[in-house]
């Protein structure tokens, strides 16, 4: 009777940074975020796309520590609105309000 032989798996991290490419890409991961109505699971998905860009590039371009945009993105960092304004600017993208539900409250 044969044993069977153990084959060993392995795993590597996956990182979302990796797979956002496109200008479209970073649109698509930042209306999910949004839509999940959790800051802290936006702010994540800016610290993705912002280490999908370079974070020592755009610490450079926004003028900001490269270490403090780490934190500020990292899972219990907390931007400030004028850096999240300021990587968005940078993204070229705008900030836009519509109302939550399609009935206007009266």
């Amino acid at each position: 009777m044969k044993t069977a032989t153990k084959k060993k798996v392995t795993f590597t991290k996956w990182d979302p940074a990796d797979d956002i490419e496109t200008k479209e890409d970073v649109i698509a991961l930042l209306e999910v975020a949004l839509g999940e109505n959790d800051p802290d699971f936006f702010f994540r998905a800016l610290g993705y796309i912002a280490r999908s860009k370079g974070m020592t590039q755009l610490a450079n371009e926004l003028n900001l520590d490269r270490v403090g945009l780490y934190k500020s993105f990292a899972p219990k960092g907390n931007p400030s609105f004028r850096t999240v304004f300021k990587l968005l600017n940078l993204l070229d993208l705008q900030i836009k309000l519509s109302p939550k539900n399609s009935a206007v409250a009266q």
